[in-house]
C-alpha cells in the first residue's frame, strides 16, 4: 500500500512540470532542499526513481511520468470537487479556466465583461491559443472551457455551438475586386492569399472551399495572428479569408472591404468545447449556460 501525501504529489508535479526543482522551489515558495525532500519521500514510498538527471537536465523515468499523470489527475479531481461542495453551499464564487483561439480575442472579451459583472466573485484565468495547442489543452483536461471555430473531431470532446461566425474574403479598399458583384470562386485561382499557419481553424474552412470548387488552395505567405493578416492585406499584400468578428473596426473605417464572393460568407460557428464525461465547476457551468443563452442576443446589440 502506498503511504504518500498530497503534499507530496503536488511538489512532485510542479517539478515534472517545470522540469526543475529551483523552478518548482519558486512557484511554492519552498527552499530547493525542501522541495527535494518531498520528492525524495515520495520516491522512497512507491520504491522508485521518478527522476533521472543527464548533465544539467532532469528527466522522468517510466515510473516518473506515470506518477505525473496520476498526480495531474489527483489535482484535478480535487480542484473539482472543491467546486461542486462551494456549488452545494450556494456560494457564487470559484476559478474559472478558459482557453480560447485568438479570433475569439475579437469578442470573448465582451462577453466576458457582462458575465463577470454578474459574478464578480468568480477569478478568470483566459489563455489565448492557436488551435494546436488549445486541442492539447483539451486532451491534457487543462481548461474547463475552450472557445474555437473548428470543433475538434475526437469522440472524447463535447462541441456545442453557441454563436454564428460567417467567413469572408477581405481586401484593401482599393483592389480591383472590390467593386464588382457575385465573384464567382474560380476568379481568385491566382490571387495571393495571406494565410494562417497550417491547421488554424480558418485556413480549413478556406482549403475546403477552394477544393469544392476544383481548384488548387491557395498558399500565399503563411502568418501566426490575424492582426497580422489583416495588417498585409489593408497594404495591399493579398486578400485572405477571415471571421467578420474581426474586422468590424476595420470596415467601419474604410481600411478593408468585403469582397462579393459567390458562397460567401462561409456560414460557420463558434463553438464552447469540453472534455466529454467532465463533470463542470458552478463556475464553468455558469459560464457555459450564459454562452448558449445570450452570447446571440448580446453580440446581436453590439453591432
Amino acid at each position: 500500500m502506498l503511504h504518500l501525501t498530497l503534499r507530496q504529489l503536488k511538489v512532485f508535479e510542479s517539478v515534472a512540470r517545470l522540469g526543475s526543482y529551483t523552478r518548482a522551489a519558486e512557484e511554492l515558495h519552498l527552499s530547493q532542499p525542501a522541495v527535494s525532500m518531498q520528492v525524495k519521500q515520495l520516491e522512497e514510498s512507491i520504491g522508485l526513481s521518478l527522476f533521472e538527471q543527464l548533465g544539467k537536465k532532469i528527466y522522468l523515468t517510466d515510473a516518473g511520468r506515470e506518477m505525473f499523470h496520476y498526480s495531474r489527475e489527483i489535482g484535478r479531481q480535487l480542484a473539482e470537487a472543491e467546486s461542486v461542495l462551494e456549488a452545494l453551499r450556494g456560494m457564487k464564487r470559484g476559478k474559472l479556466v478558459i482557453s480560447m483561439v485568438s479570433n475569439a480575442n475579437y469578442f470573448i472579451p465582451q462577453l466576458l465583461s457582462v458575465f463577470c459583472q454578474r459574478f464578480p466573485d468568480i477569478t478568470v484565468n483566459l489563455d489565448v491559443a492557436n488551435r494546436e495547442k488549445l486541442l492539447k489543452q483539451l486532451a491534457d483536461n487543462e481548461m474547463d472551457l475552450g472557445i474555437m471555430g473548428q470543433p475538434p473531431e475526437e469522440a472524447e470532446s463535447v462541441a456545442e455551438p453557441f454563436l454564428d461566425n460567417p467567413l469572408v474574403v477581405i481586401a484593401s479598399p482599393n483592389h480591383p475586386l472590390v467593386p464588382e458583384k457575385a465573384i464567382p470562386v474560380e476568379r481568385l485561382e491566382g490571387e495571393t492569399f495571406l494565410v494562417r499557419e497550417k491547421g488554424s481553424g480558418t485556413r480549413i474552412a478556406m482549403e475546403r472551399i477552394f477544393t469544392q470548387h476544383g481548384i488548387a488552395p491557395p498558399h500565399g505567405m503563411e502568418m501566426s495572428t490575424t492582426e497580422a493578416v489583416k495588417q498585409a492585406v489593408a497594404a495591399g499584400m493579398g486578400l485572405a479569408v477571415v471571421s467578420l468578428h474581426t474586422v468590424g473596426l476595420e470596415l467601419e473605417t474604410g481600411r478593408l472591404a468585403v469582397l462579393d464572393v459567390v458562397d460567401f460568407p462561409i456560414l460557420r460557428h463558434w463553438y464552447v468545447v469540453y472534455r466529454k464525461g467532465k463533470r463542470l465547476s458552478h463556475a464553468a457551468q455558469a459560464f457555459h449556460d450564459f454562452l448558449l443563452q445570450e452570447a446571440r442576443l448580446l453580440m446581436a446589440a453590439a453591432r
